[in-house]
């Protein structure tokens, strides 16, 4: 039963990352994936060479903030699975600035893309998880909507709302037989964090913080998604599971 065979599963941001990490996880347990991207190179690369590993796979060029581009994941789901068992909120940007630095309309972003979108998408695709009966939500938020980590205040304030977003939708939705959970990662080796991590003085104050003393990796991220998605963990919900190596607990 560890597994995820003939499960239908969506997963936002899915060529890079953790969330192409979850997207091999996903089809390596038997589930069908339809993943997005907001570059049409990196998805139709990733979508060829998975198809012609034989996996059932689909991707989809899609900007999860924009309502118009939720609707074209809306409507490839009406035309081809009519229901839906997994919902991936994985999609996210941040931009490294001081709180005063930061223009309005970069405000904007980082919090329609890591809050709002995740909200917006969840609720579009209600009914088709509702249909499923047993279906789950699962939305990647942070460590950083937790305590200060360096990674800019407009991000920490998303994240934290996306958890309380988990929480909240966990109770309403509980009753639709939609789970509702959240995964914060640590810093994880992706693209996104290549540069950042290249920087001894940073790279050394992170292991100086983590007891594992190593940064994670997408794949580690990728399995926790992959046992919430699961119907092993069925009494699970409104639930973060904080995947930090230890990080937090020493958090002053």
């Amino acid at each position: 039963m560890w597994n995820l065979n003939g499960q239908t599963a969506i997963v936002t941001g899915g060529t890079k990352g953790i969330g192409k990490a979850t997207v091999l996880e996903f089809l390596d347990l038997g589930a069908r994936v339809l993943f997005t991207a907001r570059n049409k190179q990196d998805v139709e690369s990733l979508e060829k060479e998975l198809q012609n590993k034989g996996f059932e796979v689909n991707g989809i060029v899609s900007d999860v903030s924009v309502k118009v581009d939720r609707q074209k994941i809306v409507n490839w789901i009406q035309n081809n699975w009519q229901t839906l068992d997994i919902l991936v909120n994985n999609a996210g940007i941040n931009i490294r600035k001081e709180a005063l630095e930061y223009s309005e309309d970069e405000l904007k972003k980082v919090l329609d893309i890591n809050l709002v979108a995740p909200f917006e998408l969840s609720r579009a695709l209600h009914p088709f998880l509702e249909r499923s009966k047993v279906a789950t939500v699962i939305n990647i938020a942070s460590v950083a909507a937790l305590q200060d980590v360096g990674t800019g205040t407009p991000y920490a304030m998303a994240k934290s709302g996306l958890l309380q977003q988990t929480r909240s939708l966990a109770v309403e939705w509980a009753q639709d037989g939609i789970r509702v959970n959240a995964v914060s990662p640590w810093f994880t080796e992706t693209p996104l964090t290549e540069g950042f991590l290249k920087q001894d003085e940073k790279m050394n104050g992170i292991l100086g913080r983590t007891p594992l003393k190593r940064i994670a990796k997408a794949e580690e991220m990728a399995s926790i998604i992959a046992f919430l998605a699961m119907e092993k963990s069925s009494y699970i919900t409104g639930q973060n599971i904080i995947a930090d190596g230890g990080m937090s607990i020493n958090a002053i």
